[in-house]
């Protein structure tokens, strides 16, 4: 069983940057290719980030392109430095694992949460204006 928990989170001004983390634990069986998603009231969860076993290969939502980095250590934990953040940023905001991702099956897509076995709970984000 793998364990995920996001931090990091807060309340931040229009334009402020905030750093979330993703520490994973449990029988991990080293890196596992994670995603970062996000859901406001209301809203259908959507894609934000994602970022490879080993690092190399990263995808980014196009609402976040150019100000959201993922990236990721040797301990497990990955990161999302968010900058020049906006208000229509404000969600809760998951990470998540993919085993199928992680073994590079085929079929699996890094912006389907469906395709994402292990999810930690969440950690919220507020901008205001």
């Amino acid at each position: 069983q793998v364990q995920l928990a996001e931090s990091g989170g807060g309340l931040v001004q229009d334009g402020g940057s905030l750093r979330l983390s993703c520490a994973g634990s449990g029988r991990t069986s080293g890196s596992k290719a994670t995603g970062w998603f996000r859901q406001a009231p209301g809203k259908e969860r959507e894609f934000v980030a994602y970022i490879s076993r080993t690092g190399d290969i990263k995808y980014y939502a196009d609402s976040v392109k150019g100000r959201f980095t993922i990236s990721r250590d040797n301990a497990n934990t990955v990161y999302l430095q968010m900058n020049r953040l906006k208000p229509e940023d404000t969600s809760v905001y998951y990470c998540a694992t993919s085993d199928k991702l992680s073994y590079g099956w085929n079929s699996a897509s890094y912006s389907n949460g469906l395709d994402y076995n292990y999810w930690g709970r969440g950690t919220q984000v507020t901008v205001s204006s």
